[in-house]
């Protein structure tokens, strides 16, 4: 009996079929590790954290791989970074289950997941037999520790400036006055120490609530609240000169300086003073009670003697309103001598103890006196009357002004319109009051008023509400029109 395994081995071998052949080569390719995707993660290592892969690995780890033979190609490094460390060699770099492919391995970093700088280094060769390469992963301390502490140390820093500037600043900030230390920005608003309303309906409801319910003031009491804020706008560097002029006398000049120094004195807490510098014999001293005989005349002869507030207010008379008025000479002969040279004396001295000096000029704008007062000036007050020559008058002071170089404070000037003159009620006020707006910065009505009108003693608080608006009006549009702060 022939041997079967002879009979096997000496018969001729079986053809094989074409889909055979063509799965044998694809098990080939694959085993090459053509079919891999290079950018596939074949891991199947457990998840971890950052820190924790990176405390895992050794300092130092060699990976022998056997790499079979294969179809000759050329290798070169393209220098890929692994993403992760599959089960049988580096996912992303290109590493297979049975070795380095043919795709080969530049520098692998894996620095980005916190592995350190795991590199192999492969030059450009023929493969054509099998061998042995040795990936050796480097793996000093997470980088993550350091750039923690780099960035802590960073903001340690970057606190430390911020708070030497935030003390910087605060050492250089400029103090503030004790003025600033109110009790609306002290006391804190509750229902003990909220003021109670003002106003008809808000005092009603307060009363028959037994003071629970505080609607606050009315809409009236608000606007004339703010209005006193706005009149009592704090000046820096010096006192604030304002004149009050025109060409033509009679057309109330001292009583607007009156109503004017009245209502800058109630509503501000600061010292306002009146100046009649009137060289004829002026009338401003007669609207209050007076409580001196002094003058101006008195002040410039006593300068030298003046070393305070006392001294110079005792030369001066004060009204309710706490406005103080400095009289001109009533005698006629002396009058004649105040000059611009006293003027200068007298504003100096105001200067030192007052923050705003108004000046009640004399008839006329060509004397001495007139030409001290503008130069002094930081806004004027135009006067004119509701006639036809007194508004004309007034548009020709206007005039003179600029052209004798005062263009800027006729911009800015105030135009008083003075409606209880004579003829006022003929007049179209509408058409004077648009003429002087072309040229002036605003214009004020002063209404009508018995005891203005009777030429005597004012009394502020028994003026028409009428009155006492267009007066806080015009303090209103000064005070508005002086600069804030300036360099004496």
């Amino acid at each position: 009996m022939p041997d079967k395994r002879t009979d096997d081995q000496s018969a001729p071998a079986r053809p094989v079929s074409a889909a055979k052949r063509a799965r044998d080569e694809r098990d080939t390719a694959d085993l090459h590790g053509d079919n891999y995707p290079s950018d596939s993660y074949h891991s199947e290592l457990p998840p971890h954290t950052i820190d924790n892969l990176a405390a895992s690995l050794p300092e130092s780890l060699s990976v022998p791989i056997e790499m079979p033979a294969g179809p000759r190609r050329s290798v070169a490094a393209p220098g890929r970074a692994a993403a992760g460390i599959g089960n049988a060699g580096i996912g992303n770099a290109g590493i297979s289950a049975a070795g380095i492919g043919a795709a080969g391995i530049g520098a692998v970093g894996i620095g980005a997941a916190g592995i350190g700088a795991a590199s192999v280094t492969s030059t450009a060769r023929v493969v054509s037999t099998p061998a042995t390469h040795t990936v050796e992963i480097s793996t000093p301390p997470p980088a993550r520790a350091a750039g923690a502490s780099s960035a802590i140390e960073s903001l340690s820093r970057t606190d430390a400036a911020v708070r030497r500037d935030r003390t910087h600043s605060e050492s250089t900030a400029a103090p503030e006055s004790a003025s600033m230390l109110t009790s609306d920005r002290l006391l804190a608003v509750n229902r003990k120490t909220r003021k109670a309303p003002q106003g008809a309906w808000p005092e009603f409801v307060y009363t028959v609530t037994l003071h629970l319910v505080n609607l606050g003031d009315s809409a009236k009491v608000q606007a004339y609240k703010q209005m006193d804020e706005r009149i009592r706008r704090q000046f820096e560097g010096g006192t604030r000169f304002v004149p009050i002029l025109t060409r033509k006398g009679g057309v109330g000049k001292t009583t607007v300086t009156t109503l004017l120094g009245m209502a800058l004195a109630d509503a501000r807490d600061d010292r306002i003073i009146a100046i009649d510098a009137n060289p004829d014999r002026g009338t401003l001293s007669e609207r209050v009670s007076k409580q001196t005989r002094s003058t101006v005349r008195d002040v410039v002869s006593k300068a030298a003697s003046i070393g305070n507030f006392t001294d110079f207010s005792s030369l001066v008379s004060r009204d309710e309103t706490r406005l103080d008025i400095l009289a001109s000479d009533t005698d006629p002969l002396l009058s004649e001598a105040f000059d611009e040279n006293d003027y200068n004396v007298v504003a100096d001295l105001a200067a030192r103890y007052y923050s705003i000096a108004l000046t009640d000029c004399g008839t006329g704008i060509v004397h001495s006196v007139m030409r001290a007062t503008l130069q002094r000036a930081d806004s004027i007050v135009i006067v004119s009357g509701g006639s036809v020559d007194e508004a004309r008058l007034a548009s020709e002071t206007l005039t003179w002004l600029e052209a004798n170089g005062y263009g800027d404070l006729v911009r800015n000037a105030i135009v008083a319109l003075n409606t209880a003159t004579q003829g006022t009620n003929l007049v179209r006020l509408e058409e004077i009051e648009s003429h002087f707006r072309s040229r002036v910065r605003e214009i004020v009505r002063i209404p009508y008023d018995p005891q203005l009108a009777a030429g005597s003693v004012v009394s502020y608080k028994d003026l028409k509400p009428i009155t006492r608006l267009a007066a806080r009006t015009l303090a209103e549009l000064v005070v508005e029109g002086l600069p804030a702060d300036r360099n004496l």
